[in-house]
């Protein structure tokens, strides 16, 4: 067992340039070099490629990956070959003469990675391909995507039991960043994984601050986040329709970001050339609904911001965890309004889906709608949320960062309530703040609402403000939202106890300022002087160089964690560069000389007054 250990981690150290296992990487490691079966959640960023990667290397045989996304199946495989690790894919992409040669040099045992999309996988003549080569392991990623209760359903996942009926004696790995207890027990149901060894990290990814901004404008408020945070950073931006992604992605450029739109109703050519322009350009912005990104190795995600409010705490975490995979500091920004609260419930109530599948998304959305309403740390309950404790808060997020203030809103609330009812339940959000505030309108007027004990009562609180009290009512189930698309409001049995004064109701009062996120947070072991800030601009410029020679994304060559790590050590020798964190044998070999000249070729820093001793100028 010891010996199997030893052995990963020279492959780690040699081929991928880190020097020690993160976590429970070794034991889930010995696990597969033992021929057992395991579950993985490890959160996005936390390394589980690495997981069987390093097995599949060290096992006789070709290691099978399922990966839902054909799209970035290059760009992964692009990855290992910088490695030196022999990788290929096989999916529909390929002219029959190149799917020819991957079949041929898996046959032959020439490969040590495999990637394989499940549609693919489970095609009769790919198990027959199987049959007849030696097989290491399967890795099956994202494997959430069994659940019908997840995400980011998909059907075949749910027939990859075939995997261990016609291939019992190959290990398998099924991993996902995201999933809660009625997830995992899918997973291992499906996959018949019940006795897979189970490995459940920590979900905390603390280097991201994450922000829930509510109120009206979400464009606004995100164009402010956007100008004060990221001027110059890659990030994504999901909204909930087509329509709001093309017309988002329009209004970015008009304001001078470069941004693209990604969505399912695109050519596929369009969608394919739009990830990898932002794969492998830096500052780019995807603007996407949530067909973008599942997998997504792009370490240098600055932000991830939402326009339209995430479904479940799930589908929120999973997309929020593709920014800071470099473990750098990084952003999950996400608008929240009253609108956002409407159509998601709608959107529950008028599916088309049983009424079990009704029961679980309202459940899910109420849980997210918590951590949006919520007045303390929201890392603590999000952690919580998936069964993990946090004894402190957190410091990294809006409520650690500019604590809300609660009010006592039950006066507020039942105003707001007898509106709704004296006005007979039948009217939107819009409707009952101008009757609350005495409006002179004819709609108002030809109703007879000017007449009611409701009309004028609520002068002492502006509209955005009424906004967020029906926003927080709603919420707390006091009020019912139409599903026929209306949004109109009514009563719930919840709401008679606050009428009649027998409950008090205390309510999250409208911010007003939005936090910066702590100089602390901003501040990394990574950070650089003016000239080593200098220096790492000049060591990406020749990453870029080199990324565009070969034709992939430059953090496929190095990180910026790597080129940081160069820029502040300044190593003179090969040897020296060998002991940076990033670069294994591979890539010394590949590209040492070269960023070793650029080394070389700078000027010594005039800010560090050891360092120019040693180099003096004179």
């Amino acid at each position: 067992m010891a010996d199997s250990l030893d052995a990963a981690l020279r492959v780690l150290r040699e081929t991928f340039g880190y020097e020690t296992f993160r976590g429970e990487q070794g034991a889930i490691i010995q696990t597969l070099l033992t021929g057992d079966d395991a579950l993985v959640l490890m959160p996005t960023g936390g390394g589980k490629s690495l997981c069987y990667q390093i097995p599949a290397l060290l096992r006789e045989g070709t290691g099978i990956v399922v990966s839902p996304l054909i799209a970035l199946m290059q760009d992964q495989v692009d990855a290992l070959r910088q490695l030196g690790v022999r990788a290929a894919f096989l999916n529909s992409t390929l002219d029959p003469r190149e799917r020819s040669e991957v079949e041929r040099r898996l046959s032959a045992g020439d490969l040590d990675l495999l990637y394989v999309a499940p549609e693919r996988l489970l095609m009769e003549e790919t198990l027959a391909l199987l049959e007849r080569s030696r097989l290491a392991l399967f890795a099956i990623d994202e494997a959430h995507c069994v659940s019908q209760w997840g995400h980011d359903f998909r059907p075949e996942y749910r027939q990859l039991s075939v995997l261990h009926q016609r291939f019992p004696r190959v290990p398998r790995i099924a991993l996902t960043a995201t999933a809660d207890a009625r997830t995992r027990e899918e997973i291992v149901g499906q996959l018949d994984l019940g006795k897979a060894r189970r490995f459940i990290s920590s979900f905390d990814r603390p280097n991201i601050c994450y922000r829930i901004s509510e109120g009206n404008n979400p464009r606004a408020r995100l164009w402010e986040f956007l100008r004060r945070e990221h001027p110059d950073d890659a990030g994504i931006v999901y909204c909930l329709s087509r329509r709001k992604v093309e017309e988002t992605a329009r209004w970015l450029c008009d304001r001078g970001r470069e941004a693209l739109p990604y969505h399912a109703g695109l050519p596929d050519e369009v969608r394919r050339r739009h990830q990898e322009r932002f794969l492998r350009e830096e500052g780019l912005i995807i603007v996407a609904t949530i067909a973008f990104g599942m997998g997504i190795d792009k370490p240098d995600v600055r932000f991830v911001a939402h326009l339209n409010l995430p479904g479940s705490i799930e589908a929120w975490y999973q997309e929020t965890g593709r920014a800071g995979r470099d473990g750098e500091p990084a952003d999950a920004w996400t608008a929240y309004g009253l609108q956002d609260l409407v159509t998601r419930r709608q959107m529950v109530e008028g599916g088309e889906g049983s009424e079990e599948h009704k029961r679980i998304a309202r459940q899910k959305l109420e849980a997210m709608l918590g951590l949006c309403e919520i007045t303390t740390c929201r890392r603590q309950a999000l952690l919580a949320h998936f069964g993990e404790t946090r004894d402190a808060p957190c410091g990294n997020c809006d409520n650690c960062l500019e604590p809300p203030e609660s009010w006592d809103a039950t006066v507020a609330a039942q105003k707001a309530l007898s509106c709704v009812y004296r006005t007979g339940q039948r009217f939107g959000v819009a409707y009952l703040v101008d009757v609350l505030l005495g409006k002179a309108d004819e709609r108002i007027a030809r109703n007879g609402h000017d007449r009611i004990s409701t009309f004028g009562i609520g002068g002492e609180h502006a509209p955005a403000e009424w906004r967020a009290i029906y926003r927080q009512l709603i919420a707390r189930g006091l009020l019912a939202v139409d599903a026929e698309g209306y949004g109109t409001l009514r009563l719930t049995s919840a709401a008679r106890p606050v009428l009649r004064g027998e409950t008090p109701l205390q309510l999250r009062r409208l911010r007003k300022a939005r936090p910066t996120r702590q100089e602390k947070a901003r501040t990394t072991a990574g950070d650089l002087s003016g000239s080593e800030q200098a220096l790492f601009e000049s060591l990406r410029e020749l990453r870029l160089q080199i990324a565009r020679e070969q034709g992939v994304p430059p953090y496929v060559i190095f990180h910026d964690a790597t080129l940081k790590a160069m820029a502040s050590r300044r190593p003179d020798s090969l040897e020296a560069l060998a002991g940076i964190h990033g670069i294994g044998q591979a890539k010394l070999e590949r590209y040492g000389e070269r960023f070793l000249a650029a080394l070389q070729s700078a000027q010594p820093p005039d800010d560090n007054p050891a360092l120019a001793e040693a180099h003096p100028t004179g």
